[in-house]
């Protein structure tokens, strides 16, 4: 891929500064990705976890002030709590700092519209981060989709679980897996739904903590159904099902470097292998710092798709959603 060096040998060309903001082993995961990408170097981490801080090298700006972070940096990623997203990216977009932010990008609509709206004011970049976007396999698989491999697209399931591992245990199902779940959804049938239908199982005693959460979609002519959940396991897989065929993403679908698309006479079948380096990561990089310097988004995720998102986690906010 066109600015990702398989070696350490880096660009000697000007690089942006890129600072790092949040908690858990994403942090390092970046840190770590953003090694491979020409043309960006990371110039401070801010987290409020000092004991986290000590895994990074000190030649850096490892600090607890959000404020330190930005006056040093030319771009930043936010992986900070969701409810936090907002305001920081508010404030680094108000700093002249470009953002790419772990979606959601903000818990309502209206908050994202104005994100959106003060980086076009100030010429800046704010990118959506959703690291599956960026896979080779996951777009190649959209392509054949709405080319018309399978059929028309009549139906698309998405499940992505994971029982708690320690790291951002704060994230709710719907935030931490909402986004990604709802990405596949989003780009083959569009946001002109009809109408949603959230049911959800709550923590006790928790009045928004949902350790599972389904979403079904009713279309003009098709139907989705999502599944997400952090207190509970199923078979991470993504189907989308046409009137000729289905394509089968195994799990992990969300880190996609195969598929396959089946037919009724399966010797038609057939699989599809790509490389993905990094979960994605690095290409997501990639494409925040080419936008950077061509004054451009090249995100992979239209605006509108983010604002569906934060559509549904305002809903759930709100709580619109059967309590199971």
């Amino acid at each position: 891929t066109e600015g990702v060096s398989s070696t350490d040998i880096r660009s000697k060309d000007r690089q942006v500064t890129l600072g790092l903001v949040g908690e858990g082993l994403i942090l390092n995961k970046f840190y770590n990705e953003s090694q491979y990408v020409n043309g960006l170097a990371v110039g401070g981490i801010c987290s409020g976890d000092e004991n986290q801080l000590k895994d990074f090298d000190d030649d850096l700006i490892l600090t607890r002030d959000f404020d330190e972070l930005i006056d040093n940096v030319e771009a930043i990623f936010i992986v900070s709590h969701p409810s936090k997203h907002y305001k920081q990216a508010k404030k680094a977009l108000e700093k002249g700092v470009h953002v790419l932010c772990e979606s959601p990008i903000a818990l309502k609509e209206e908050e994202l519209c104005e994100l959106f709206k003060l980086a076009k004011k100030n010429n800046l970049i704010l990118m959506d981060s959703i690291k599956t976007a960026y896979s080779t396999a996951y777009n190649r698989l959209l392509l054949l989709a709405k080319k018309g491999k399978i059929g028309q697209v009549l139906s698309v399931d998405a499940t992505c679980t994971s029982l708690s591992d320690g790291s951002n245990d704060d994230w709710n199902s719907i935030t931490a897996w909402g986004p990604t779940a709802l990405l596949p959804v989003f780009q083959l049938l569009g946001t002109d739904y009809k109408n949603k239908n959230i049911n959800s199982l709550l923590l006790d005693s928790s009045e928004n903590f949902d350790l599972f959460t389904k979403i079904d979609f009713t279309y003009q002519n098709a139907v989705a159904s999502i599944k997400v959940g952090k207190g509970v396991k199923s078979e991470g897989e993504l189907i989308i099902s046409g009137t000729k065929g289905y394509i089968y993403v195994p799990a992990p679908w969300w880190k996609t470097d195969y598929f396959e698309v089946r037919f009724e006479n399966q010797n038609e079948n057939k699989k599809y292998f790509y490389q993905l380096d990094g979960e994605g990561i690095r290409y997501e990089l990639v494409a925040f710092i080419k936008s950077i310097e061509l004054n451009k988004t090249g995100s992979y995720i239209d605006i509108n798709i983010s604002k569906e998102i934060s559509s549904v986690m305002e809903a759930f906010d709100n709580n619109k959603f059967n309590n199971l």
